[in-house]
């Protein structure tokens, strides 16, 4: 892509409303455009991230054999009554609205209700089971404070996944499948190393959930960190008895702050049964369908990597998630150099590989480096005079800082 085409520009400052260092990069590079509190637009280069994070999820997912679906997020107040969710003082960050009508409606914060009905249309026999589905939609939370960027917005994307099982034991095969389709997803990402499996409350359904939580200093969770056994243990249910049932000691546990990316839980049979979400046995007996839920915010996780991996030039995206593989910088405006910089980018694209084309004439090649580093692409390519007369390229490393001159035809070996 050209960048004097992509109609976003960077910013030299960050709108001095916002707090988080996620959403001072992002807007500053034209990632995301902050519309109020906690609601941010997602603009080209922001989408591409998001589409590369949905693509690294669906593929795990598609390997559990889950069926991806779309879910409406409007629904109607009788759907959450039904497990009595729609009161205020049980859930607390509803959005809700009115039909013309005056049917009430909500913005939907998470899907169980609705799946429940719906498959309850679906399964009757124990031949229909088991399986999974799950959506890529966004969700509506009325936080009352928004202030981590879009770690914590109001509006946000999230993978939710849901399996339906005839009994525990085929549940519990399922859940361990899927967590580590959750491990997978987060080394995809670059984060395996600070990200820790955590024991949370399970709430009305189980003893414990499972948390998948990033150690960040910007974090707003506090986890008790094992890094020997790689396992955590969240602030809200770090007593004794979590600890004998874990065989942990208060000796190797260290506090961390941390970023909730994902989690994960056992629901039991409450929705089946508040939807008659049942399947008749090979001996005709009908029995409630077991369902666990496993959700993963995407642009939360986008926020997260932000946070992870940035300095004080800007963002360093991980090459599984970067907007573009090269950013190629054109310094110089002599037939020459245009020729050398133009004939680059048509053998990277040949090649398959995304890249980016600075080819502004109204950019210093100092604002080009500097709009390099905000935007963070993984491999910053610059066709020069210095280059050109030398036949070679300059190949910069965002991660690494590591600059290296090369020949043309080995730049594809370096940047596939």
């Amino acid at each position: 892509m050209l960048q004097s085409k992509l109609f976003t520009k960077t910013r030299k400052e960050a709108p001095k409303d916002e707090v988080a260092e996620n959403a001072k990069l992002l807007i500053r590079a034209g990632f995301v455009h902050k519309e109020m509190a906690g609601v941010y637009s997602y603009l080209p280069l922001g989408l591409r991230v998001l589409r590369n994070l949905e693509n690294i999820i669906r593929e795990e997912m598609n390997k559990l054999g889950g069926q991806e679906l779309f879910l409406s997020a409007l629904q109607g107040k009788e759907i959450w009554e039904k497990t009595n969710r729609w009161d205020d003082r049980v859930v607390d960050n509803w959005f809700k609205t009115k039909l013309k009508n005056n049917a009430e409606l909500s913005l939907a914060f998470t899907h169980e209700e609705p799946i429940a009905r719906i498959m309850s249309q679906f399964v009757s026999s124990y031949k229909d089971l088991p399986f999974s589905a799950y959506q890529f939609q966004v969700k509506f939370r009325n936080e009352a404070r928004a202030k981590s960027g879009i770690m914590r917005a109001r509006e946000f994307l999230m993978k939710d996944l849901y399996s339906f099982s005839r009994n525990e034991n085929e549940h519990d095969s399922f859940y361990k499948k899927a967590k580590e389709a959750y491990e997978r997803i987060f080394a995809s990402v670059g984060l395996a190393d600070v990200t820790y499996i955590t024991f949370a409350s399970g709430g009305s359904f189980s003893k414990y959930s499972h948390e998948f939580q990033t150690i960040c200093e910007t974090g707003e969770d506090i986890i008790y960190v094992s890094e020997d056994k790689k396992i955590a243990v969240n602030k809200e249910v770090y007593d004794d008895k979590t600890l004998k049932d874990l065989g942990l000691k208060k000796e190797e546990l260290k506090e961390k702050k941390a970023i909730e990316v994902g989690n994960i839980f056992s629901l039991g049979t409450k929705f089946s049964d508040a939807f008659n979400l049942y399947y008749a046995d090979e001996n005709g007996e009908k029995h409630p369908v077991i369902m666990g839920c496993y959700g993963l915010g995407v642009s939360r996780l986008m926020g997260a990597i932000v946070e992870i991996f940035s300095d004080e030039k800007g963002i360093i995206w991980p090459e599984s998630v970067a907007p573009f593989r090269v950013h190629l910088l054109r310094l110089g405006e002599s037939s020459e150099i245009a020729s050398h910089a133009d004939s680059v980018y048509a053998g990277l694209q040949k090649a398959g590989i995304e890249v980016l084309y600075d080819e502004r004439k109204d950019a210093s090649a100092g604002e080009k480096f500097a709009d390099s580093d905000l935007i963070g692409i993984p491999w910053r390519v610059v066709v020069s005079a210095k280059t050109s007369a030398s036949g070679k390229l300059e190949l910069k490393n965002r991660k690494t800082g590591e600059v290296k001159m090369i020949n043309e035809e080995d730049l594809l070996n370096h940047v596939k």
